[in-house]
């Protein structure tokens, strides 16, 4: 999913309710990680929740896996994979994140939350520079 397609799929919902409801469904399909990967290295800085954040990079693509222990966190995990997992590096570095301000999460998440997504990305950003 790109971040045009997921600010169409925010639009598409009336109120912040189902805004919140569509998250957290999206949460509950991440990839769960292996207890092996629940490890403090793994463990990102800067998040309330425990989000645990792993990555592996292969045919010139970063692909990235993170699950946490909180359900809106699980689901802001899974709409900001969708948009930088399996990207190239260039492409990761370049894709700044839109779609937070469009879709209205800097509004709507509490400022822990807003500054652990900022977390997350800039996480991502920092791995994706490594294979450069």
């Amino acid at each position: 999913m790109n971040q045009q397609e997921v600010i169409e799929t925010f639009d598409l919902f009336s109120d912040w309710m189902e805004k919140y409801q569509y998250i957290i469904d999206l949460g509950r399909k991440l990839e769960p990680l292996n207890d092996s990967d629940k490890i403090d290295s793994n463990l990102l800085e800067g998040c309330q929740s425990s989000v645990w954040l792993v990555h592996q990079f292969d045919n010139g693509r970063v692909q990235y896996n993170a699950n946490s222990d909180a359900a809106i966190v699980s689901g802001l995990i899974a709409l900001v994979l969708s948009i930088y997992s399996d990207k190239t590096p260039q492409d990761i570095i370049d894709t700044e994140p839109e779609f937070i301000e469009k879709v209205g999460l800097a509004t709507h998440l509490s400022s822990t939350r807003s500054n652990g997504l900022a977390s997350m990305i800039n996480k991502i950003k920092s791995i994706a520079h490594q294979y450069l």
